[in-house]
């Protein structure tokens, strides 16, 4: 039996800093993997969709160049399928090829051991890895998340795809389907289309989105029509078959069906908990399966054992791993800090994307939350840089004259809506907010017009 202060059992975004921090903070250190150091986000979703995203942009913008009068004549794009090679290709560098080993050797060369296998707890503080039994005195679980295949008749009788998976090929499908509307859904659909695909995304709600503000999704949608996509609402993939010819054809609530060459699932993600053995810790996990945790992440019911990343189930991005991961490094060191969720931004990073920080309301009968608004339209930046637009809409808590929620869709709203972020966190006066200046001619002066009239509304129910 080998011993260790320290027993980690995931090593995504944040099993792979709490193992680093902790190591160079002088504790023994095992990490469990048995997939790839650095987790999904690095290899098979946040940096791949992000660099296949920006070849489509720029193969996009390419298309713009007259009315940006950049050029006097359109320039040919060239086939999309060669395009969608080639950009395949520079995603695949970008992630180095899906290898870990630079990650891992990282880990190693620190003096954290690497154990590539499964893992299950066997005792109040033993997990078992192979044959072989590790002891520790704290214990991290970072297991992340992985994709949910809804039930569909047949859909193990076609070939479908994850997001994983389109996010790892070379070639280009002539048609998709794909099944669910989330950010995944919309990244995904705008990819393959702009590098030439017939794309169909149904989604069984009335938006898509569903954590987004409505006037929000309704701009996505918009957008995403634009561009030539199909979007379908109010429907289910009830079945799938094989036709002769090879396609795999969707049977659809509405009592249609769907031919395409192929199926993308994007229904959501779940957090991976099974066969941990976490009943042997008396851990049971909540309705959405993931692992219930305390502001300073300590599993409920636990003090040496944590939870960080989406098996936590709390927003459910890498920033947030990375944030649990400073809490979980801290406390095991001795600390007693706890973490704060009010302001923990996600982003849709289509062109242009979607971006929210915060909370729109506070619930039903609130009688104190304001809102307001602005079209970027209206922006002088978004004149000169033939801008698409868009909507800024901010919530503040007029009674406390605070700042409490903020969702925008338009030109690099991913970035510039860090504003809010920050004036959410450290709950900055309206007062303050209004006196800000902001560069000319930028994005960030859209949050001008709504502040003040935020501080207005304010202003006028505390007298």
């Amino acid at each position: 039996m080998r011993s260790y202060e320290v027993v980690i059992i995931g090593a995504g975004s944040a099993g792979e800093a709490i193992a680093r921090e902790l190591r160079i903070a002088g504790k023994t250190v095992a990490v469990i993997e048995k997939l790839r150091v650095g987790g999904e986000c690095a290899y098979l979703s946040c940096m791949p969709s992000k660099a296949m995203l920006r070849s489509a942009q720029a193969r996009h913008e390419v298309g713009m160049l007259v009315d940006l009068g950049a050029s006097p004549e359109a320039i040919s794009l060239g086939e999309g399928s060669v395009a969608f090679a080639w950009a395949a290709k520079r995603r695949d560098r970008i992630v180095e090829e899906r290898d870990d080993s630079a990650a891992a050797s990282a880990l190693e060369k620190i003096g954290v051991d690497i154990f590539r296998s499964a893992a299950k707890i066997v005792g109040a503080n033993q997990v078992q890895v192979g044959d072989e039994i590790l002891s520790f005195t704290d214990l991290v679980i970072s297991t992340g998340s992985t994709s949910s295949i809804p039930k569909i008749d047949g859909i193990e009788g076609i070939s479908y795809w994850t997001s994983d998976d389109a996010l790892s090929v070379g070639t280009i499908p002539a048609s998709i389907a794909i099944i669910g509307g989330g950010p995944v859904a919309c990244e995904l659909a705008q990819i393959f289309n702009r590098f030439g695909s017939t794309v169909t995304i149904i989604e069984f709600s009335t938006q898509l989105a569903g954590k987004e503000h409505p006037e929000i999704a309704q701009r996505l949608t918009a957008n995403l029509r634009e561009d030539g996509i199909t979007v379908l609402f109010g429907t289910e993939a009830k079945g799938a078959t094989l036709t002769e010819s090879g396609a795999s054809r969707l049977l659809l609530s509405s009592g249609n069906s769907l031919d395409v060459e192929q199926v993308i699932v994007a229904a959501g993600r779940h957090p991976v908990v099974d066969e941990l053995g976490l009943e042997i810790l008396g851990i049971k996990i909540s309705e959405k399966r993931s692992i219930p945790v305390e502001a300073d992440c300590r599993v409920t019911g636990q003090s040496h054992i944590w939870a960080a990343g989406d098996v936590a189930g709390i927003a459910p991005f890498t920033h947030t791993a990375n944030y649990q991961a400073r809490i979980v490094v801290e406390n095991i060191l001795g600390g007693n800090r706890e973490a704060n969720y009010a302001a923990i931004p996600r982003a849709i990073y289509t062109d242009p994307p979607v971006a929210s920080v915060g909370v729109m309301s506070k619930g039903v009968g609130e009688l104190h939350i304001g809102h307001s608004s602005i079209e970027l339209s209206t922006l002088s930046r978004n004149s000169t840089d033939g801008g698409a637009g868009g909507l800024l809409i901010l919530a503040a808590d007029l009674f406390k004259g605070i700042l409490i929620g903020a969702c925008a869709i338009g030109p690099h709203a991913d970035e510039w809506l860090a504003e809010a972020t920050l004036a959410i966190r450290a709950q900055v006066p309206l007062s303050v907010l209004v006196d800000v200046v902001h560069a000319f001619p930028t994005y960030g002066e859209a949050f001008e017009a709504p502040l003040r009239d935020l501080a207005s509304q304010s202003a006028k129910l505390n007298r």
